[in-house]
């Protein structure tokens, strides 16, 4: 707060001079408000959490590295996107030496889309860590978060019949559509996916698609 001293020079009874004010201003509720200010900040500060998105990617091909695991057809779901938000998809893999190709089957990103097709690929797994999540919510099982963040990656690297998804973009593919799918893998619980190259068969089996 500010305070007003007024000071009025002269003798009495002489010829009265105006009066002059100084101010004097009172800083303690500015400090009190700094002071709040890094409390609030220090405390927003250690709250926040830094928002990431976890992408898993292939390794680099090592030629003096052993053989790799080979991945089961019948589990394998590739994901290819391209222009205008589309989203293809098939089973298997896409070998010209071993005719006939797959078909490509067009989709999107609603509930009824690629996400339906994920939760019927995934469900055991799906059902699996949703039923373990509702129990700590209704109080059935009592884990802190990292315990219950733990337990499903446990779940995950158990999994042997969920699918194994391949993401795949054409030039023409946005990046937001990456964010999406990224996204319908969280949301399915997906344990394994991978984004990779389109080849140059799959190039060719989208000029045949249905647009």
């Amino acid at each position: 707060m500010a305070e007003i001293i007024q000071e009025e020079k002269g003798k009495k009874g002489g010829k009265r001079r105006a009066k002059k004010q100084s101010t004097r201003i009172d800083m303690t509720p500015m400090v009190d408000l700094m002071c709040l200010l890094i409390t609030f900040f220090m405390l927003t500060t250690a709250f926040s959490k830094a928002k990431v998105m976890v992408i898993t990617m292939p390794e680099k091909d090592n030629s003096e590295k052993p053989d790799q695991p080979q991945i089961a057809a019948f589990r394998t779901l590739n994901i290819i996107l391209s222009e205008g938000d589309k989203v293809y998809y098939y089973i298997g893999m896409a070998d010209p030496k071993k005719p006939p190709l797959p078909t490509l089957i067009k989709t999107d990103f609603s509930k009824d889309g690629i996400r339906k097709i994920l939760l019927d690929k995934n469900r055991d797994l799906f059902t699996k860590i949703a039923e373990y999540r509702e129990k700590r919510v209704t109080g059935k099982i009592v884990v802190a978060d990292t315990t219950l963040d733990n337990e499903i990656k446990k779940m995950k690297r158990d999994d042997k019949k969920g699918p194994i998804i391949l993401i795949k973009a054409d030039e023409k593919a946005k990046y937001k559509d990456i964010v999406n799918i990224i996204d319908e893998m969280a949301i399915c619980n997906i344990a394994s996916y991978a984004i990779v190259d389109i080849n140059s068969v799959e190039k060719d089996m989208l000029k045949n698609a249905p647009k």
